[in-house]
């Protein structure tokens, strides 16, 4: 059986004791092992580990003895409760092992809980357990987390009852950070909230929200949009020695002009059009957004796209010119723009 989206969701939180097993697969190493580590918990519980019902093996150990899984599936416990067995790396080599575990399986045996890497469509390893009655596959790609996914979070911090700016500005974040890094987030906002009954607010999940390279970015963007031209060169100097490339920020500007050029051509105002723009911008740019959108103008607007296209082109041509010095070039002329 195969899931994906919410049902592969609500089937981590919990998956069904009929089932002999669940292959969960992914590019992404973070995001398989999230789901693994919520399907374990659900189907062992929290002590499973350390009432000795979790048995876990690896790819190359079930290679060298093939008995090894069949074993460990039908091993029993000295403790009472559901058992589990995690088979991480696995490839398609384990098929036919695999394929024999989930004929032999019987209730009462330890669930599998497998992982692999990316797999292929036609794999080996997905086709059996897209195909068989007792168990299920699950395949994490790099799409952004369902509303599911982000309340599931939030209900697992202790984060409820939100008041829906903080709600749109948790979402946001869950938008952009790599899900384990979201996930740390949750669990330090809860602890600065802990016995705190205020509500949190959105200026908190900011201040509280990880600074990466991104943040450093959207700093300079703003910078130029908001035509304080003394703060470019400082920001693009600080991103050069972050190890930013000159193709990035050009990317950077031209996809935020993009969208104050969507917001400006609006019929009823960069204010209407900010409900229209996908993904929405998180509750703190929201007012930026409109303001600048307003202050720029749609040819404005235009004149910033056409110099940035430019400048992109000419950073991926054959052109000797200084990478870093163009870009730095265009910014500033657009940040000296009069209005």
């Amino acid at each position: 059986m195969k899931l994906a989206g919410a049902e592969a969701a609500r089937y981590c939180a919990a998956p069904n004791p009929a089932h002999a097993g669940i292959l969960i697969f992914g590019a992404d190493a973070m995001r398989v092992a999230l789901k693994r580590q919520e399907a374990v918990a659900a189907i062992g519980g929290p002590e499973a580990e350390a009432e000795m019902r979790l048995t876990r093996l690896s790819g190359a150990d079930v290679r060298r003895d093939a008995a090894a899984l069949g074993d460990a599936i039908r091993a029993q416990s000295f403790f009472p409760g559901p058992r589990v067995v995690h088979l991480e790396e696995a490839t398609d080599g384990l098929a036919e092992v695999l394929g024999a575990a989930l004929a032999d399986w019987r209730p009462g045996d330890a669930q599998i809980v497998v992982t692999a890497g990316a797999l292929p469509g036609k794999a080996a390893l997905k086709a059996l357990f897209e195909g068989a009655r007792n168990a299920v596959a699950i395949g994490l790609y790099d799409d952004p987390p369902s509303r599911e996914e982000i309340a599931a979070e939030l209900t697992r911090a202790g984060l409820t009852a939100l008041p829906s700016e903080t709600a749109a500005e948790l979402g946001a974040l869950a938008q952009a950070l790599e899900p384990g890094d979201f996930r740390q987030t949750l669990e330090k906002i809860a602890l600065y909230k802990w016995q705190d009954p205020t509500p949190l607010t959105p200026d908190e999940v900011l201040a509280l929200a990880p600074q990466t390279v991104e943040t450093g970015i959207d700093a300079l963007i703003a910078a130029v949009a908001e035509r304080r031209a003394g703060a470019v060169g400082l920001l693009v100097r600080r991103l050069e020695g972050q190890g930013v490339t000159p193709v990035a920020m050009a990317i950077a500007a031209l996809r935020h002009f993009r969208m104050l050029h969507v917001l400006a051509c609006d019929p009823g105002g960069p204010q209407a059009g900010l409900g229209r723009l996908r993904p929405p911008p998180i509750w703190k740019l929201r007012d930026a957004l409109a303001r600048q959108a307003g202050a720029w103008g749609r040819a404005g607007c235009e004149e910033a796209l056409s110099l940035l296209v430019e400048t992109d082109l000419t950073l991926r041509s054959a052109s000797r010119a200084p990478g870093m010095a163009l870009v730095e070039r265009a910014l500033m002329r657009l940040a000296m723009r009069r209005g």
